[in-house]
């Protein structure tokens, strides 16, 4: 927007040419009407130049010591000397370290040193003497001895030999002062003055300049000017870090509207009427399309104004946002990513649970008409297996009693899936006969004992009848869990038998144990408890703790937090969990 109207790239340059074509316009005429007109050749109209000694006139006394007053810099004084003509006298106007150089010959008329005729008082260096101070030393014998190597003596013989200036000779400075070497880098410049060498030397780059280009990159930072009277524009190395531009030409502001994206023309539009308006500090954040990057920019903006109050320079700092926003946009990336993932896992592990309800059913409904609470769940060592060699069922009787058992088919893969299914249908067909728990075990037994393809396995079998009498019998399993009263323990498993398929022809023992209104029954696999260089019994520990501390919970939300818990170890085989409570 500029000023509450919609543009374009096309308009807000149009806008930003108008703005600039007044101004100047304005700037001419408040000229003319000050009676400002350019200069003309020769002298300034009502002045006369006054004569050498005229009267009227101060004797005035050379920069180099020529003339009257105090000791001079330059040496060799002479009679008639004029200081309006000698060379030495524009050496305070020179910003930079300046000197002014005669050759000192040898018999044969070789160059072999310079003499310090005189200088100025800008040391290029804070250790280093300034030139003035150096006057009647030999230059690179005594004042400067470390520039001789570096090449600036036969530069300024050949200024001397043909007249030509020398511009931008790179010397390596090296000094010891007070006790420490010092090194700087001078660019020298150099011009013949009539038998004399005029030379002039600063820093490559200063202390000051230095840190201030880490500054800019460390922080990211440029900062430009546009002379809107002349047209030229300064950047700095920054803003040039930036827009990836040539050093020699920085962008107009025009360019700078050809590389907007064209949704933030509006906004840099807005931007720059604030700055032309003198509305400070104006600030925005303005997307560049920058060798096919986009680029983020925070801009901060400022009016250079006359005593009129006119603008005639716009300032801005440009703060690189371009790291930050591809950071951002990577997160929010993988946020999405995540989302993605994370939903994509609840469907998996919904479709597993009605999988693991097909082949593993809890018949929740006819349970709780025989007074129990169920949940049950499956746990996968591998997150993408469905379903694997533990099992348990828990489903009613035709007697009236409720079936309840969990066992583990050794091995992994489809074999202990088959076998899993073989043995869990095995107990839900010879429960449905009416018998008991031991009589169950002792059948599967033989089965497993009489099938050459079948491993080991463990089980637990149980029914509950009526007055809660628990009936049980196991077959090298973990003993259950009983929750009462907030405390947990397992129950007594003098009647344990062995594992399933090991001893052909033995007869399971059915314990009876009675249970509470309240009363939560935890039945589990191994691979609950199991974890590499521990002992099971400490893993029985921790799972009787975690019990415990669940009390007053519904069996679900006992099986969620066991659960929970379950997924933040490492494991290596899978595991069932069944929570029974007593209604």
């Amino acid at each position: 927007m500029i000023r509450g109207h919609t543009t374009d790239a096309a308009s807000l340059k149009t806008y930003i040419e108008r703005e600039i074509t007044t101004l100047r316009s304005e700037v001419r005429r408040k000229a003319e009407t000050a009676g400002v007109a350019e200069p003309t050749a020769g002298r300034a109209p009502g002045r006369t130049a006054a004569a050498p000694g005229a009267a009227g006139t101060r004797s005035a006394q050379c920069p180099c010591g020529q003339g009257h007053g105090a000791p001079h810099l330059c040496v060799d004084a002479h009679e008639g000397h004029d200081p309006r003509t000698c060379p030495c006298a524009a050496l305070p106007a020179i910003p930079v370290s300046a000197a002014l150089l005669a050759p000192v010959r040898d018999d044969s008329g070789g160059i072999t040193d310079f003499v310090i005729r005189a200088g100025n008082h800008i040391r290029s260096a804070e250790w280093l003497v300034s030139p003035d101070q150096q006057a009647g030393q030999l230059f690179f014998s005594e004042a400067r001895p470390g520039a001789a190597a570096g090449g600036l003596p036969v530069a300024l013989k050949d200024v001397v030999a043909t007249g030509h200036a020398l511009n931008g000779l790179v010397v390596d400075y090296t000094e010891e002062r007070y006790g420490r070497l010092r090194r700087v880098q001078l660019v020298h410049y150099a011009s013949a003055c009539g038998d004399q060498v005029l030379t002039t030397w600063r820093p490559v780059r200063s202390q000051a300049e230095l840190l201030t280009i880490d500054a800019q990159h460390l922080a990211s930072m440029g900062w430009g000017r546009w002379d809107l009277l002349s047209g030229s524009v300064t950047w700095s190395e920054g803003l040039q870090r930036i827009f990836r531009t040539d050093p020699a030409l920085p962008w107009s502001l025009l360019e700078l509207c050809d590389a907007l994206v064209p949704a933030d023309v509006g906004p840099f539009g807005e931007f720059i009427a604030s700055v032309l308006a003198g509305e400070e500090p104006a600030w925005t954040r303005i997307r560049f399309l920058v060798l096919g990057e986009v680029r983020t920019v925070d801009l901060l903006g400022r009016p250079v104004a006359g005593t009129d109050g006119r603008p005639w320079a716009l300032q801005i700092v440009a703060r690189d946002l371009t790291p930050q926003m591809r950071s951002r946009r990577r997160l929010v990336e993988k946020q999405v990513e995540t989302e993605q993932l994370r939903q994509q896992a609840a469907a998996e592990r919904h479709v597993a649970s009605a999988l693991r309800e097909a082949l593993l059913p809890t018949y929740s409904e006819g349970l709780a008409e025989l007074g129990l609470s169920v949940a049950a769940a499956y746990l996968p060592a591998e997150p993408a297996a469905a379903v694997g060699g533990d099992w348990y069922k828990c489903r009613p009787l035709a007697d009236g009693r409720a079936l309840i058992a969990i066992g583990d088919a050794s091995g992994h893969g489809l074999e202990a899936v088959a076998r899993m299914a073989q043995q869990r249908h095995a107990v839900a067909g010879l429960a449905q006969t009416g018998a008991c728990g031991g009589d169950i075990t002792t059948w599967l037994n033989e089965l497993v004992c009489s099938d050459p393809s079948s491993a080991t396995a463990t089980m637990v079998v149980g029914d509950i009848g009526p007055g809660r009498m628990l009936r049980w019998t196991c077959a090298g399993h973990p003993a259950p869990l009983l929750l009462r009263e907030g405390h947990a323990y397992a129950l007594p498993t003098r009647h344990r038998g062995p594992l399933l398929g090991v001893l052909p022809g033995h007869t399971y023992e059915t314990a009876d144990f009675p249970l509470q209104q309240g009363d939560v029954l935890l039945l589990y696999t191994d691979g609950v408890v199991e974890r590499r260089g521990q002992d099971i019994s400490e893993g029985i520990n921790a799972l009787t703790g975690l019990l415990a501390a669940s009390a007053g919970l519904s069996p679900r939300r006992i099986v969620d937090r066991l659960t929970e818990e379950y997924e933040r170890g490492v494991h290596d085989d899978d595991a069932c969990l069944l929570a029974v409570r007593v209604d």
